[in-house]
């Protein structure tokens, strides 16, 4: 039997050796595995689940640590103490914080606006970590791993970075972070590196024809056009939401007009998301069902619930919220058919979708996770209540097999982890938590300010799962969501459950 200790550093064979020092020093194996596991029974404790189903608990927790696992530090201390890091960007050993291994396409739907919520210290250094990556590359990161990696669209860095900041979370240098914002969400073409090199996972393709057009069309050679319109107008509105807040009307209502671009994609006659030609004719032959091609990783019957910032104006669209919720229904109601000529393959995604057999929900993929949710601007939250524990309680479960499609950061469990609590963040980048159906008789969440919030639904059964009331701190409560400030003052949120 072997023993052998081992530690890594991006900087240097020295302090590899320091870091073995301060981190294990003559710590046994036994030693180290005890450590170990109390950091973790002290991350996970801060959520503490009651409730008679053991499988739903080991559920939980499950996701909950997969939520924690992204994305990792790469920063170091030094022999005085110091926190520095080595920059992928431009190969210098700089001071300051450094986070890799993330793509915010997926985690700015609620992995983000958990760390606000739970770790805020925390998400302001990966804040601080942004902003150091602007410094040193020219540009915010969109997908890290370590330096910036040429994958999936948009500019979700602003709808993390917007979050944390109007959730009042100390990230250092604001203003930097909203001019790299502007950078990102204005410039297109010739996107170098400070070490030469030109990355196409910065910037906006397509964004001359975006400010020319109001669309990034069908027919000029982009693809994933209709997805690029829609995640830039909803960047944008959180882009005008932190230059509002900074004070900067005048960039606000620059950013708050494009955000309404998605309009430009509503075709009234199918009435889905559709991509659009350069003469303005929607493309033709159309195929909602078709996935990639004018969409990511998805369909137009999926991006088309993608207008996180407009709700309410995508239900004027609609026709109104009878029409809304008719065309919500209609997603659960179709059978999981789908076109997968744009890839030739059946990519993974959408044989998930299959296996879940829920219509065309695919909620092993990000862009829908946040549909069912929507029931509630309908005046259905019923129905949201139904479908969200049928996905927490079919897709996910405590077996080898019990995960519905691809992790992707944390994203897929931290919808599990929100969604079990009985609340959603559908808009980063506003205030608000949208209530689902919370899954356990009671959840206690210790909050890192001291406060501690507690979820209460003792009534809550296998089929007890539709809100009858609702009180927060003993008073009635009739709202349709719960406020971040409600929640980081402490409190009860009890649910009466049938």
């Amino acid at each position: 039997e072997i023993h052998v200790k081992v530690a890594s550093s991006f900087i240097s064979p020295e302090q590899a050796q320091l870091n073995l020092d301060r981190e294990i020093g003559e710590d046994t194996f036994e030693t180290t595995k005890e450590k170990a596991t109390a950091a973790w029974q002290k991350e996970l404790s801060k959520i503490q689940i009651e409730d008679d189903n053991i499988d739903h608990i080991r559920t939980f927790y499950s996701c909950l640590y997969r939520v924690l696992l992204f994305p990792r530090k790469m920063y170091e201390l030094d022999k005085s103490n110091e926190i520095v890091h080595y920059s992928p960007y431009n190969g210098k050993v700089l001071p300051g914080y450094m986070f890799t291994d993330n793509g915010f396409w997926d985690t700015f739907r609620a992995v983000f606006p958990f760390f606000n919520l739970m770790y805020p210290e925390q998400n302001g250094h990966i804040m601080e970590g942004l902003a150091n990556t602007y410094k040193e590359s020219g540009w915010l990161p969109e997908w890290a791993s370590p330096g910036h990696r040429d994958c999936m669209i948009g500019s979700n860095s602003s709808p993390i970075i917007a979050d944390a900041f109007l959730k009042g979370i100390d990230m250092g240098d604001s203003e930097v972070l909203l001019e790299a914002m502007v950078k990102n969400a204005t410039t297109s073409e010739n996107r170098p590196l400070s070490n030469g090199n030109v990355i196409r996972s910065v910037g906006r393709e397509g964004i001359d024809y975006y400010n020319k057009l109001g669309y990034v069309p069908y027919d000029v050679g982009i693809n994933e056009n209709a997805a690029r319109t829609l995640e830039y107008a909803y960047a944008d509105f959180t882009i005008g939401q932190m230059a509002t807040k900074l004070g900067k009307t005048e960039l606000a209502d620059t950013f708050y007009k494009r955000s309404m671009n998605y309009k430009n994609l509503f075709d009234p006659s199918t009435k889905w998301m559709r991509g659009k030609n350069e003469d303005g004719t929607f493309q033709s032959p159309f195929n909602p069902l078709k996935w990639g091609d004018a969409f990511t990783e998805g369909n137009s019957i999926h991006y088309t619930w993608s207008v996180f910032h407009d709700i309410n104006g995508l239900i004027g669209l609609m026709g109104g919220k009878k029409d809304f919720e008719n065309q919500l229904d209609a997603v659960f109601d179709m059978p999981p058919d789908f076109d997968d000529s744009y890839y030739g393959f059946t990519i993974h995604e959408i044989r998930e979708m299959q296996i879940m057999n829920m219509g065309n929900y695919a909620h092993g993929n990000q862009p829908i996770q946040h549909m069912i949710y929507l029931y509630n601007y309908a005046n259905a939250s019923y129905k949201a209540q139904e479908k969200i524990r049928t996905v927490l309680t079919k897709l996910y479960s405590a077996t080898p097999d019990g995960y519905c499609g691809d992790e992707d950061n944390g994203q897929t469990s931290a919808w599990y982890v929100f969604s079990s609590l009985g609340f959603y963040p559908v808009t980063p980048g506003v205030d608000e938590y949208v209530i689902g159906s919370p899954l356990f008789k009671k959840a206690s969440i210790s909050l890192e300010n001291g406060n501690r919030f507690e979820i209460t639904a003792p009534g809550n059964g296998k089929n007890d799962f539709y809100i009858k009331s609702a009180s927060l701190n003993g008073v009635d409560y009739n709202k349709s969501y719960i406020k971040y400030e409600d929640i980081i003052k402490g409190g009860t949120l009890q649910f009466t459950m049938e």
